[in-house]
């Protein structure tokens, strides 16, 4: 298939704030070379995955590198009680509670730290151009109502599985029809956990 007929495709992927940029690189790079071992040792096991691997490796090759925060996996000293995750554990937490395929770097050299996290994300999650929001006008006139204000709880990691629209009961068919415009479930969590981030 020739490419102009295939999907974009990108690496995204997270990185701490608080590393200099060519660390940011370098872990990032790390965790796309980890991302690609686990599509060898998937196998047989998914191919999907695997040809998706490949198509972005072979075709597209492109890194987008995002500001993850602060990562802590350890119980914070100064406290007795409690567990002090960072924010970089809890959005790789988020991802594989919605079945994304995600690979993971910690750096020996940083005590360990988890310094990035990669997956690969198609052209129906970041092109709004070619596959705009849902467009929400034609059931709610001109009031402005954003993406995210029609679910009950948008940031639950769950939602794609429970989500539920607010007043308009007919939304519903044309909702269902987007959502599988767009790539499914795992897609609409991914455009929706995406507008949290800006690039690192």
């Amino acid at each position: 298939m020739e490419k102009e007929n295939k999907l974009e495709l990108r690496m995204m992927g997270l990185v701490p704030y608080n590393i200099s940029p060519i660390q940011q690189a370098i872990q990032f790079g790390h965790a796309v070379v980890e991302y690609g071992q686990n599509m060898k040792r998937l196998g047989e096991h998914n191919q999907s995955l695997n040809k998706q691997y490949d198509d972005w490796a072979d075709n597209w090759k492109t890194f987008i590198i995002l500001n993850g925060g602060t990562s802590n996996h350890s119980q914070n000293r100064y406290h007795s009680e409690g567990d002090f995750t960072g924010s970089m554990e809890k959005n790789g937490a988020d991802l594989i509670a919605n079945e994304i395929e995600i690979a993971t770097f910690y750096e020996p050299d940083l005590n360990d730290m988890l310094s990035a996290i990669v997956f690969i994300v198609d052209e129906r999650v970041f092109n709004k151009e070619k596959y705009p929001d849902f467009d929400l006008k034609p059931f709610y006139g001109e009031e402005r109502l954003k993406l995210s204000e029609i679910y009950l709880d948008p940031m639950n990691p769950k939602f794609p599985n429970k989500y539920s629209l607010i007043g308009n009961t007919h939304v519903k068919p044309e909702w269902d029809k987007w959502v599988e415009s767009i790539g499914g479930r795992k897609n609409l969590f991914l455009r929706l956990f995406l507008k949290n981030f800006r690039l690192a």
